[in-house]
This record gives C-alpha cells, sequence and structure tokens, in this order.
C-alpha cells in the first residue's frame, strides 16, 4: 500500500492558485514536484527470435504461462501500465488463427499447435488487465519470414497460396506494399485479432519498406506501373502505399470498436533540418525518405492514436542528441499523444559510439525530461523487457525508488471519447480492527452507453486536502469480476485513525468520474454510508473532443519505494455491517475535490 505523506501546506496554496488563475493542472504537479498521475508507462515483449518471451521454443505451455506471469510481475512493481507484446512477429501467430500458421518462436515449428492445446492470446491479455495494465497487439505488417527458405514454411503460410504478394530483399520474404491486395489481407489479419479478442490497442513498429542496404533494390517495378494512378515518383508512391494501409487501417478499428487504440512507434528522426526545414537539427538516418513512413503526416490526418518514436540515442550523441529530439517530437505531436521509446538494451551494450549510457543516472534523466512537456508528452515506453527486467547498471531500481515509485494512470484520449463514466453507487464502510472494508455497485451507463472499466480508490487523513492529480494518495485500483461484488479491504488501515476514501469509476479509455466518498471517524466499529450523489439531468452524449483538421493531403507521404497499489480482485462475499451507522450528508455544491475532477451534476 502507498504510504500516505503528511500534506506539504505549499503545495496545498499552489493547487488553489493554480484553481484560480486556471494553470492547467498538470502544470501545478510539474512545478510543485507532484509525481504525474497520468503517465503511460509500458514496454515492449518481443517474441521474435525468442528475444523476451517465451524465452525458448521449447517451453510447455504450463512454462510459458509461469514465464508471462513472472515477467509482469516484475514489470508491475516497476510501475508499469502498458505492454506492447508482439502477437505476429513475421505473417505467423501467436494466437488461434485461420489466417496464418502458428509462429515457430511459439512452437519450435511453424504451423504446430501447442501441446496440450491452448490460445495464449486470451491469457496474454487478461493477465495483463489483472495486473492493471493495457495491452497492445504489436503486429509487424509487411514481415513475412526472418530468412528466404520457402520449405519450412507451414502449408498455411499464405506465400504458399500468393507467392506473387511476396517481396525478397536483404534475406528476407516481404509483403509488397505496392499491391491493393497486400494492404486488404494485412487488414483483415488484424482486425480478425480487433474483433476476437479484448485489446486495448493495435501496435506497429518502425518496420515499412525494409531499411536500405548497398547495392540492394526493393524489386517492385511491377506494382508501381501497374498501381500510380496519379503518376506518382517513386518515393512518394511508396510513402502513399503506407500512408493508404494506416489510413484504412485506422477506420477499421474505429468503425468496430471505438476504444481500440492505434499507434506505431517510428524511426526516431523524421526527416533532418538539413533535408526539410520542418525536421530536426541532427544528422541522422530519415525515417521519411529511407523507410518511406511519414509519421507527421499520420498525426496530421488524425490516423493515428499516437506515435512511439524510438529514439535510442543518449543525450550526448552528437548527431541525434535525445534533448533535440524529445523537444521536436513534442512540438510536432499535433494533437496525438507522444510516447518516448528507450532503448534499455543501450546499457547492455559494449560499444564506444555512445558511452554515455555507460552512466546509470541515463535512463532516469530522459525520464525526467520529457516530464518537461507535461502537455505535449505522455510517456516512456522501454524497449525490450529482457533489458529492464536485466536491471542494468541498477536503472530500473533507480526508476522503481525515485521517477515510477507512485502510480500512474494512461492518459485519457478525447479525441475518442470524453465522457466520463457515472460515479459509483451505495458506496460504504464497515469498519473493523482488522481492517476498513468498502463496498459499492456499479451505476447505470454513461451517456454514451459506457461502463466502468475498474475503480480507482483515495485515500486520506483528517490533515490532508484531498489533491487527485497527486497520486500519492492513491490506494487501489479495482477491476470487477464477473460473479461477485465489489469489495476492497483495507488493512493498512491504523486502528483509531480517521480516514476519507475517496472513489471514483473509470472507463476503458481512462475517464474519470466524479468521487463519491466515506469519512470514519476511527472508531472501533462503525458503518459509514455515502449518499448518492446527484444524477445529472438527461442529456445526450456530447460528441468526443474533435481531432485537429486533416491538413491538405501533400502527396500522402536509494530509499526503499513503498509497495505499489494492488489491482485488486473482489472479494466474493460482502462483510456483514455492524450495527452502528452514521450517514453522510449530501454537499449542496461541488466541492472542492468533485471541482478538480469534473464531470456533470
Amino acid at each position: 500500500m502507498l504510504v500516505l505523506p503528511a500534506p506539504a501546506r505549499p503545495l496545498v496554496l499552489l493547487l488553489i492558485a493554480c484553481l484560480l488563475t486556471g494553470l492547467p493542472l498538470a502544470s501545478w504537479a510539474q512545478e510543485a514536484g507532484v509525481p504525474p498521475k497520468r503517465e503511460l508507462r509500458g514496454v515492449w515483449i518481443a517474441t521474435v527470435e525468442n528475444i523476451d518471451w517465451p524465452s525458448s521454443r521449447n517451453l510447455s505451455p504450463e512454462q510459458q504461462r509461469r514465464e508471462y506471469r513472472r515477467i509482469l510481475d516484475d514489470h508491475q512493481r516497476t510501475g508499469i501500465n502498458a505492454v506492447f507484446v508482439q502477437v505476429r512477429p513475421a505473417s505467423d501467430a501467436f494466437y488461434a488463427s485461420e489466417l496464418e500458421p502458428w509462429s515457430k518462436w511459439l512452437t519450435g515449428t511453424q504451423g504446430k499447435a501447442p501441446a496440450p492445446y491452448y490460445d495464449p492470446l486470451p491469457f496474454l491479455i487478461e493477465e495483463a488487465h489483472n495486473r492493471g495494465m493495457e495491452f497492445h497487439a504489436w503486429f509487424n505488417p509487411y514481415r513475412a519470414t526472418m530468412d528466404t527458405l520457402t520449405r519450412r514454411l507451414a502449408p498455411n503460410h499464405p506465400f504458399r497460396q500468393h507467392p506473387e504478394w511476396f517481396l525478397r530483399f536483404s534475406g528476407k520474404l516481404l509483403y509488397n506494399p505496392g499491391l491493393p491486395e497486400v494492404r486488404a489481407y494485412i487488414n483483415r489479419v488484424i482486425m480478425d485479432v480487433v474483433r476476437r479478442y479484448d485489446i486495448d490497442g493495435v501496435h506497429f513498429d518502425d518496420y515499412f519498406y525494409p531499411y536500405p542496404e548497398a547495392r540492394r533494390v526493393i524489386e517492385d517495378q511491377d506494382a508501381y506501373a501497374r498501381f500510380n494512378p496519379d503518376n506518382l515518383k517513386l518515393a512518394d508512391w511508396r510513402r502513399q502505399n503506407v500512408n493508404l494501409l494506416i489510413r484504412d487501417l485506422h477506420d477499421s478499428i474505429s468503425s468496430t470498436k471505438r476504444w481500440v487504440k492505434f499507434g506505431i512507434s517510428p524511426f526516431g528522426v523524421w526527416r533532418n533540418q538539413r533535408t526539410d526545414p520542418n525536421g530536426s537539427d541532427t544528422r541522422a538516418f530519415e525515417g521519411y525518405d529511407g523507410l518511406y513512413a511519414d509519421a507527421l503526416e499520420w498525426t496530421r490526418q488524425g490516423w493515428v492514436d499516437y506515435v512511439l518514436p524510438q529514439l535510442y540515442w543518449s543525450t550526448g550523441f552528437a548527431v541525434a542528441r535525445y534533448p533535440t529530439l524529445v523537444e521536436w517530437w513534442a512540438r510536432n505531436a499535433n494533437g496525438r499523444h507522444v510516447y518516448i521509446g528507450h532503448g534499455a538494451y543501450r546499457m547492455l551494450e559494449n560499444t564506444k559510439a555512445d558511452t554515455v549510457w555507460r552512466n546509470p543516472r541515463e535512463l532516469p534523466r530522459q525520464v525526467r525530461l520529457n516530464r518537461t512537456f507535461p502537455s505535449e508528452l505522455q510517456g516512456s515506453v522501454f524497449f525490450s523487457s529482457k533489458s529492464l527486467l536485466a536491471n542494468p547498471l541498477r536503472t530500473t531500481d533507480s526508476l522503481r525508488q525515485h521517477e515510477f515509485r507512485y502510480p500512474a494512470l494512461p492518459p485519457a484520449m478525447p479525441w475518442i471519447d470524453a465522457v466520463p463514466p457515472l460515479p459509483p453507487a451505495r458506496l460504504a464502510l464497515t469498519a473493523s480492527p482488522a481492517a476498513n472494508v468498502l463496498t459499492w455497485q456499479p451505476a447505470p451507463p454513461a451517456p454514451d452507453g459506457d461502463r466502468a472499466a475498474y475503480y480507482a480508490l483515495y485515500r486520506f487523513t483528517p490533515e490532508q486536502t484531498p489533491r487527485p492529480d497527486d497520486p500519492r494518495n492513491l490506494l487501489a485500483l479495482v477491476r470487477p469480476r464477473p460473479g461477485t461484488g465489489l469489495v476492497f479491504a483495507d488493512t493498512t488501515a491504523r486502528p483509531g485513525q480517521a480516514y476519507a476514501y475517496y472513489l471514483t469509476a473509470l472507463d476503458r479509455l481512462h475517464n474519470e468520474s466524479r468521487p463519491v466518498w466515506v469519512r470514519t471517524t476511527g472508531r472501533a466499529a462503525e458503518v459509514v454510508v455515502a449518499q448518492a450523489p446527484p444524477e445529472p439531468a438527461p442529456a445526450p452524449a456530447p460528441e468526443p473532443v474533435a481531432a485537429p483538421a486533416p491538413q491538405p493531403a501533400t502527396v500522402p507521404s536509494g530509499e526503499n519505494p513503498p509497495p505499489r497499489p494492488p489491482v485488486a480482485r473482489p472479494a466474493p462475499t460482502t462483510p456483514a455491517p455492524t450495527k452502528v451507522k452514521v450517514k453522510t450528508k449530501t454537499r449542496k455544491r461541488g466541492g472542492f475535490f468533485e471541482r478538480i475532477f469534473g464531470g456533470r451534476r
């Protein structure tokens, strides 16, 4: 449980000043030194070549499950709240698919099902959700193999049915991005997962057209001649092919499950300033020209919900300095989230090219730099899981004890959904020497039809002023489970101590309701019941915050940290109340805490 420090009066005064002056709460939190309550903290879990999970092709299903649970447990202790798990590394599947074969990195042989049989993906998703983590399904859209030995491909590999869809480049088979039927097929594969599984997001990395190599040519001349009605130059045509895939997939996802996010992790440099005045002050490889990936166009058009640039360089790397690129991406967010991809693996390298990575302060310093852009940058993601688990230079320890010492909720995406759920109903507390037990009921759906996906429980002492943007008071996240009641036992409550508990509901996209609350007196046995907040007047659901207007289409182109708040599963039974009963009174006007949380009355 969280250690609840006594309030700092200057922070309270600063918060009041923030409310009076209109200063955003995120800015207040940054200036006051309060850790961010909203921040995506993610990790990539790569399955290709068994980089992160499973650690071997020969593990049994039970060994795979145990290993995955251990990985998530460790990341939960670090404060991770999102995992990006590679479910389609090379036109193969880490899930039951009628379109593509089982992955050889799962079972040892492509096309061979797990034995004893199970579908890993529901398990992977549920275990992440049980720990309060978002699950983003990571797809490689164009990579079909890691070699060109086609005799090893399973009978149901797409190459067997459609060899004309593929290019050979640098010892690999790649889907030809210029073929309309390829784009339609990739869309079909991904939407199959979106429809059948409870994922939170669809994720692409930086692999679009292949990284260029000396004396190697992409043999797509035939597709260029057949499918170029606008007579574009070759480079512009290739960018258009990528853009069409991303645009159409965005439309498919949003029309099928509007809460499923779509994001991409592009190469860290869009273009250099010497190539394009809108580029960054760098002298590095350019994703726009080298991979035909126009990340700025994707955000300008609203085709992605976030970009996650891979900034795997240090603060001192001359040709691509981390601070320079962080500032550039912050300036070019175009109204979408920007999470920064950190190269945790760099600390395990023995290289003379970028020796700053030998400094154990480098990675924490990068995270702190991100937070100096609280309105433009919304989080950090680390490559990869194995590197973070290795605790290189004790950096993971540093994150746990300092930067990620307190929990954070993933940021909301108002362009998808800005309507909070209704507050929880019938909140009651039963005090006993062993624990303060809170129970409540789910509220009806919000005007947009959404119900609560989980609940946030905050705890305050009488000396504290409720501050909802301060995660140090976040006691627990509670996710409902079918067939059980909603209950949380606060076993860390001190006997005789009075507390105020504030409970909010959050929907799938992390919009937070206004709170309901109960206050205890510290007596040994009491029941406290919160009255229901006033019902809002019926009103049509407001439209989500509009996305940025699409631009005219150019040529498409030390101290031990306190334990983390548990992600609690409700207990199956509700304890019987004692006889003493105290009811709190309904306030006639919105209180301090309510005004900060917002929500309709």
